[in-house]
């Protein structure tokens, strides 16, 4: 089990809130991650829920933003932000751009050099962590969903499509749909994957969906004023879902934008939806294996 030391922890809707750091195999380098602990997880293994967050931010921002404690305590959810990148590499250039290099990780795996030597968010966030939170926390390795906000918002939709059976749940505020059909996005790519378009679809969650990937039900809200929305592109994610038949539930929020005051005041939403997948998992479990009799 991989050692992880305690940054700090504070009480919270009778659970705990804390913030931790290990060295993470993946990244080469130390990485810190904000856990909530519900007050069920002194009873048993409790349902987990990732939470990546969007450009420029670290750990804190869901943490201290979203509001999510009290909603974790009631639903008896552990709930994990990872940092958006690794930190303090040493590659030349990684501060210069606010959506590229540190804190615009976009949770791929880098092949270009130098970025490969550290830049590894998809591995980090879909195989490492998880071990490290089983490792260390009472949290129940088969309720696992997934979600996030803008970047992150990609980060999660693109992890539970290219994961099937990993993520039992999945929903994302604002999320980036199409890292190829926006500036930011085809910057992130070529600088991280180079020239070859072909493994940049890899990353692409309308392209995921196009190319016969596919998850649980999507829940995706975003705000109607949101002024990113030109790099958003929510209308190329709904066609692609109703031409492939991908559950998704889309609701375009009249008046809202793209901060965290849009993202806590549909919290309660998210929580609801993955708690209906996560039990419904937890249900089937107590039940058994299907009947195969006619």
């Amino acid at each position: 089990m991989a050692a992880i030391e305690t940054v700090s922890e504070n009480r919270c809707h009778g659970g705990i809130q804390g913030v931790y750091s290990h060295l993470s195999a993946e990244i080469g380098l130390p990485m810190r991650f904000a856990v909530y602990t519900p007050p069920a997880a002194r009873n048993g293994k409790a349902p987990v829920l990732f939470y990546l967050s969007g450009l420029t931010c670290t750990e804190e921002n869901f943490t201290v933003k979203a509001g999510a404690q009290r909603l974790a305590a009631e639903h008896g959810f552990f709930v994990v932000a990872p940092d958006t990148s690794p930190r303090d590499t040493g590659i030349a250039g990684e501060d210069d751009d606010w959506a590229f290099g540190t804190g615009a990780g976009f949770y791929l795996d880098a092949t270009a050099e130098p970025w490969s030597r550290h830049y590894r968010m998809e591995s980090y966030v879909a195989k490492e962590l998880p071990g490290v939170v089983f490792g260390a926390f009472a949290a129940d390795e088969e309720r696992m969903g997934v979600f996030g906000h803008s970047m992150g918002g990609h980060g999660a939709l693109s992890l539970a499509l290219k994961n099937p059976g990993l993520f039992r749940s999945v929903s994302a505020f604002a999320p980036m749909n199409s890292l190829m059909g926006c500036e930011p996005g085809v910057a992130a790519l070529t600088g991280y994957l180079g020239e070859d378009r072909e493994a940049w679809r890899r990353h692409d969650v309308v392209d995921l969906i196009e190319s016969g990937h596919r998850c649980p039900t999507i829940l995706v809200d975003q705000g109607a004023d949101d002024e990113f929305l030109p790099n958003l592109l929510p209308d190329r994610l709904r066609a692609a879902c109703e031409a492939a038949g991908q559950p998704l539930t889309l609701n375009m929020r009249e008046g809202y934008d793209h901060s965290y005051w849009f993202v806590q005041s549909f919290m309660a939403d998210h929580f609801a939806h993955h708690a209906e997948a996560l039990r419904a998992r937890s249900a089937r479990d107590r039940s058994g294996p299907p009947s195969s009799s006619p």
